[in-house]
């Protein structure tokens, strides 16, 4: 009888044989899996602030979920910050990449000295509310009444209200009581009567309308046709600080790419929006259907030429000299 150490033997030297020829088949597959890891970890990262429950999370929510950045060479990574200083305080220091603001802000800081890339985000400015059985039909009707504005007196939803009532003859600012708050308050406030009409931020508005007992009074968007513009400037954007842009141009055109292909997606497929619905807040389906629309309406068509110089006379029409206003290299167009 052969004793255990020779059926051992035997037994541990058939394994080794076996493990050699399975070597290479191994080895084959596990190659291209770690030649993925290590491209995936050689991916550059882009940093965004936003806010938790802001508009442009829910874009970039969709992006990062189907993997969009990934597709067009990078790694989003989204930084949710509490209010909008917050995410222009980690703009400015550099903390993050880029941020969401608005194009009068951008003018600001260009003035101010520090430039910055904008790629758009959104052509939604707001529109003006009222009761759903108020008078008010047109820029006349607003004499005499009480508005509230969200915002302050520097919007440019306010401007733009303001340069159309006066082309038609009305001096809002003299001939109607106004009030600046924000706009959960004035929300209220037009609610309960307090106020006739509201200016206030299309997400405010669109549910304020989805939850019904208000209704549309004017858009700003057609409001803006009164003063010879193009009603879809993208007035919101993404700011990235130019000696950034220009250091990963690369980067900041896949970012714009992807950006695209999420906003065609979204606005194509109403099924996506149901995984995006938690982010919105949204507790009717009235209310949800509403934010969503607006969102999609809002979605800006690529920058030219043409919208370039329009958003340049928007600058200028808001108080910017021509001398100093962004120049066009500042405006990211289509990739």
């Amino acid at each position: 009888m052969m004793p255990a150490s020779w059926f051992l033997t035997r037994f541990l030297a058939r394994a080794f044989r076996s493990a050699r020829r399975c070597l290479p088949a191994v080895l084959a597959a596990l190659v291209p899996l770690l030649a993925h890891a290590q491209s995936e970890q050689a991916l550059p990262v882009l940093t965004l602030s936003v806010l938790q429950f802001g508009t442009p999370h829910w874009e970039l929510d969709h992006l990062k979920r189907h993997g969009l950045d990934k597709a067009n060479g990078f790694e989003l990574k989204v930084r949710l910050v509490a209010d909008l200083p917050a995410s222009r305080l980690a703009l400015s220091s550099g903390s993050v990449d880029g941020a969401v603001s608005d194009l009068l802000w951008a003018q600001q800081r260009y003035e101010a000295g520090t430039a910055y890339r904008y790629v758009p985000f959104s052509s939604q400015i707001g529109e003006v509310l009222v009761g759903a059985d108020s008078d008010i039909r047109t820029l006349a009707d607003l004499r005499g009444k009480r508005i509230g504005v969200a915002g302050g007196p520097d919007g440019l939803g306010w401007l733009l209200l303001q340069k159309a009532a006066a082309a038609q003859g009305v001096e809002l600012a003299r001939e109607a009581t106004v009030q600046y708050a924000a706009p959960p308050l004035l929300g209220q406030a037009l609610r309960r009567g307090q106020l006739d009409a509201l200016l206030t931020f299309w997400h405010f508005s669109a549910r304020m309308r989805g939850e019904g007992g208000v209704r549309s009074a004017f858009r700003l968007a057609d409001l803006a046709r009164t003063v010879d513009l193009d009603p879809d400037l993208p007035i919101l954007g993404y700011l990235f600080a130019d000696a950034w842009a220009r250091e990963h141009p690369d980067l900041l055109q896949g970012f714009a790419r992807a950006l695209r292909q999420a906003k065609r997606q979204l606005a194509a497929e109403p099924e996506q929006w149901q995984a995006i619905r938690p982010l919105m807040r949204s507790d009717s389906d009235a209310v949800f259907a509403a934010l969503r629309d607006s969102f999609v309406e809002g979605i800006p068509q690529p920058l030219d030429k043409a919208r370039i110089d329009a958003l340049q006379r928007l600058l200028i029409l808001s108080g910017a000299e021509r001398t100093v206003v962004m120049p066009a290299a500042l405006f990211q167009s289509e990739p």
